[in-house]
């Protein structure tokens, strides 16, 4: 057993590091729904259909979306303090896998519009000015923290005017508490 300990350890150390995504389950999550349907240069070929694969709808990351079909976007479930733009540790976190996948080779020269969204608790100008303010916060985020280019992304408020889940006013769903993320291109 003592001589197997050290033949692993060797083992680990030899093996090659994997890259950030394939480490990042969420981040190669993120990955998939931005490049759905875009043509992506595959090693030893001219190029590739990046596959659209099932994902999972109850964690973090959703491949539903609002976005009228054009480009790849995803929905990401990031916390907030409840009414203002403060991150959560957790948000942190999910953040943290989102720029792992901006850094990615597939997206590392992509441009993201940021889109805040709320539900139809409180007043309309109140959650237009909330999502704004959250959209801002993730992209400060990912600048400060992470080192994404400012260039790279810009922002944008919905409030409560493109609800993922359509409900009644004053109806709490989580599901339209959320950033989506919008694939620019180049």
């Amino acid at each position: 057993m003592r001589i197997a300990v050290p033949l692993v350890a060797a083992m680990l150390v030899a093996m090659p590091a994997l890259p950030a995504a394939a480490q990042d389950p969420v981040a190669d999550t993120i990955i998939r729904n931005l490049t759905r349907g875009i043509r992506l240069p595959a090693p030893g070929s001219d190029s590739v259909t990046a596959p659209i694969t099932p994902l999972d709808t109850q964690g973090p990351v959703q491949s539903a979306t609002t976005d009228p079909g054009d480009r790849p976007a995803v929905s990401l479930m990031v916390t907030f303090a409840t009414g203002s733009a403060a991150l959560t540790p957790e948000a942190e976190v999910l953040i943290a896998s989102l720029a792992r996948a901006f850094a990615a080779p597939e997206l590392a020269n992509a441009r993201f519009r940021i889109e805040g969204h709320t539900d139809t608790v409180g007043d309309g100008s109140m959650n237009q000015a909330l999502s704004e303010a959250r959209a801002a916060a993730v992209r400060d985020h990912l600048v400060h923290r992470h080192g994404v280019a400012p260039a790279r992304l810009q922002t944008i408020g919905y409030g409560e005017t493109r609800p993922l889940v359509p409900t009644a006013d004053e109806r709490d769903e989580p599901r339209n508490r959320r950033v989506q993320v919008v694939n620019l291109g180049n």
